[in-house]
């Protein structure tokens, strides 16, 4: 079912965004069993925008939607997560552009690696340690942000 905030927003400089009321990303982080922390990315198909790179489950919020919900709804339409199995801990504009877009990224954790279900928008989907988030080919917006996403999880 498509949503009311499908679609491009243009900006003067011709750089596009999906969502016209904004998006949303959910960063999911857990307790991996060599202690450390781990985030759940996803190995986008190559069809979508900025294809064969990796990020978050996320996508277009709709007109009434929250940052929160696009988020959580998101990964569960894109990697199958129950909003039940997730512990918001908090939400950030990691990037607004000229014309007032905006991308949330909302981190929320799970006591452990949870099971995943892709959808046609992912390659894959896995549980990444956070020290090598850096060695794949990230999504350019996501690339920006991580370093300071990187700190907020610790």
């Amino acid at each position: 079912m498509r949503g009311d905030g499908d679609g491009w927003v243009f900006d003067p400089d011709g750089a596009r965004y999906w969502g016209r009321f904004g998006a949303a990303g959910l960063l999911v982080c857990t307790r991996m069993d060599d202690g450390g922390i781990g985030v759940l990315l996803q190995h986008r198909a190559v069809w979508s925008h900025q294809g064969g790179t990796w990020g978050l489950p996320g996508g277009a919020r709709d007109s009434h939607e929250s940052a929160v919900d696009a988020a959580v709804r998101e990964a569960n339409e894109e990697a199958g997560l129950d909003r039940a199995q997730l512990e918001v801990l908090e939400d950030s504009v990691t990037h607004e552009a000229v014309s007032g877009w905006t991308y949330t990224t909302v981190i929320a954790r799970v006591p452990e690696p949870v099971a995943t279900t892709a959808n046609g928008e992912s390659v894959e989907l896995r549980w990444v340690p956070e020290a090598q988030v850096d060695d794949l080919p990230l999504h350019p917006g996501f690339g920006r942000a991580w370093p300071e996403l990187r700190r907020r999880l610790r």
